[in-house]
C-alpha cells in the first residue's frame, strides 16, 4: 500500500504580503498597496473582475512578477530577491502546462528529476498522488489522450509531487465546462482538508470564490476592497462594489433619499417609503434629506409572506420571469425602478402581474452614493 507522502516536512507555510505594490512601465498602478496574511493551512481565494490585479498579486508571490514596493514572506524567509524555483512552492495554471510529448507519469515526475530525486522516492511520490486524485489507471498515457477534467488532475498531480509550503492557482478551472467545474471545485476541497496545506487561489468566478475559499479577498483596481470568510462578505459587504460582484443575481440597488418617518428613519424611493430598522438610524442620521443607495439581495425580496419582523411592501408590476427549477428569478418594476427578485419556482407568477413585493428590510444595507461605504456596518467585517 502507497504512504501518503511520508517524507513531507509541513513546516509553517504562512504568506504575509506588507504593503506590495506593483507598477507596471507607463505608471500602470496593477497592485496598490497590498496587505494580507494568509494563514498556515489556508485556503484563501483572491477574487475580481478581470484587470484587478489578483493574478498579478499571485504572480508576485510566486516570483513571477518583482515587486514595485513592499515585502513578501513565506514562512519566516523574505523572498523578494529569491527565484522562483526557490521559493517552495507549486503554481498549477489555467493552461495546464502539460509536456505532450511525455506521459502522465512523466509529467508527474520531471521536477523531482531535475531535482535528481532518488528513483524509488519519486515513484512513490507520483504514484500518491495519482491515488489521491484517482488517476493511477491513467500513468501511461500522453495528455492528448485524456479530457480536460484529467488534465487538470495531471496537472494538480504534477504540483502535490513537489510537496512544495504552498499552492498557488491561476484560474485553474476556467477551460472546463460547467459540470466538471462543479466536481473538480470539490476535489480541490477535498485535497486542501487532505493535504493540508496552505493555498491561494485565483478566480473571477465568485461561485467558485464562495465554495472554495476559507476566507475570500475581493479586489478592484489592484486595491483590497474586503478580506473576510465568504458568508461574512456575503452578509455584510464593505462597500457597493463588494455587494454588487459577491452574489447571483447580484444584490438591487435602488436611488432615494433617507426620511424621517414615526420617530425613526425611512428610505424614500419616489413611489413609497420604507421604514428603516432602528439600528441603523444612528448611522443614518448624518444622511437625512440626502440621496443615498438602497441595497437588498434578490432572494430578500418575495411576492409571498415572509417570515421577518421587519417587511416593507411595495406595489410592483412582473416584466420577465425566469424559471430555474428549484426557483424563479423576477424582474420586477416600481414604476420608477427595476427590482429583481429570487422565488420558489411553484409560485403562481405571471408577466405583467401586478403584485405586492415583500422586502426583508432586516438584511437591507444603505451605502453613501460618493465613497460606496456600506453606512450600516458597525465594527469591522474584514479588511477594506
Amino acid at each position: 500500500m502507497v504512504r501518503l507522502f511520508p517524507l513531507w516536512d509541513k513546516a509553517v507555510a504562512e504568506v504575509i504580503l506588507e504593503n506590495v505594490t506593483k507598477v507596471f512601465s507607463g505608471d500602470v498602478v496593477a497592485v496598490k498597496d497590498v496587505s494580507l496574511e494568509i494563514k498556515d493551512k489556508e485556503f484563501l481565494v483572491l477574487v475580481g473582475p478581470s484587470g484587478c490585479g489578483k493574478s498579478t498579486t499571485l504572480r508576485m508571490v510566486a516570483g513571477l512578477e518583482e515587486t514595485t514596493d513592499g515585502t513578501i514572506k513565506i514562512g519566516d524567509r523574505v523572498v523578494n530577491d529569491v527565484p522562483p524555483k526557490d521559493r517552495d512552492i507549486a503554481m498549477v495554471f489555467q493552461n495546464y502546462a502539460l509536456y505532450p510529448h511525455m506521459s502522465v507519469y512523466k509529467n508527474m515526475a520531471f521536477a523531482l528529476k531535475l531535482r535528481r530525486q532518488p528513483k524509488a522516492e519519486i515513484d512513490e511520490r507520483v504514484k500518491a498522488a495519482a491515488k489521491i486524485l484517482g488517476i493511477g489507471n491513467l500513468l501511461d498515457r500522453k495528455p492528448k489522450a485524456l479530457s480536460g477534467g484529467q488534465r487538470q488532475r495531471v496537472a494538480l498531480g504534477r504540483a502535490i509531487v513537489r510537496q512544495p509550503k504552498a499552492f498557488l492557482f491561476d484560474e485553474p478551472l476556467s477551460n472546463l465546462d460547467a459540470k466538471l467545474r462543479v466536481e473538480m471545485r470539490a476535489e480541490l476541497k477535498r485535497l486542501h482538508r487532505r493535504l493540508e496545506t496552505t493555498m491561494i487561489y485565483v478566480t473571477h468566478d465568485q461561485v467558485e470564490a464562495m465554495t472554495l475559499g476559507d476566507r475570500i479577498v475581493v479586489m478592484k483596481d489592484g486595491v483590497v476592497q474586503q478580506a473576510a470568510e465568504p458568508l461574512t462578505v456575503y452578509d455584510c459587504p464593505a462597500n457597493q462594489f463588494v455587494a454588487g460582484f459577491i452574489g447571483t443575481p447580484p444584490m438591487n440597488f435602488v436611488k432615494g433619499t433617507v426620511a424621517k418617518s414615526n420617530g425613526g428613519l425611512a428610505f424614500d424611493e419616489g413611489t413609497c417609503r420604507l421604514a428603516l430598522p432602528e439600528r441603523f438610524c444612528e448611522n443614518l442620521a448624518p444622511f437625512e434629506g440626502k440621496e443615498v443607495i438602497f441595497g437588498i439581495r434578490p432572494e430578500d425580496v418575495k411576492t409571498s409572506a415572509i417570515d421577518s419582523p421587519s417587511v416593507g411592501k411595495i406595489g410592483v408590476t412582473v416584466n420577465v420571469v425566469e424559471p430555474l427549477g428549484d426557483e424563479m428569478i423576477l424582474y420586477l418594476s416600481t414604476g420608477k425602478n427595476e427590482l429583481v427578485s429570487k422565488v420558489n419556482a411553484h409560485q403562481q407568477v405571471a408577466v405583467n402581474d401586478k403584485v405586492e413585493a415583500l422586502l426583508d428590510l432586516s438584511k437591507a444595507h444603505i451605502f453613501d452614493p460618493a465613497s460606496g461605504r456600506n453606512m450600516t456596518l458597525d465594527g469591522a467585517v474584514g479588511e477594506t
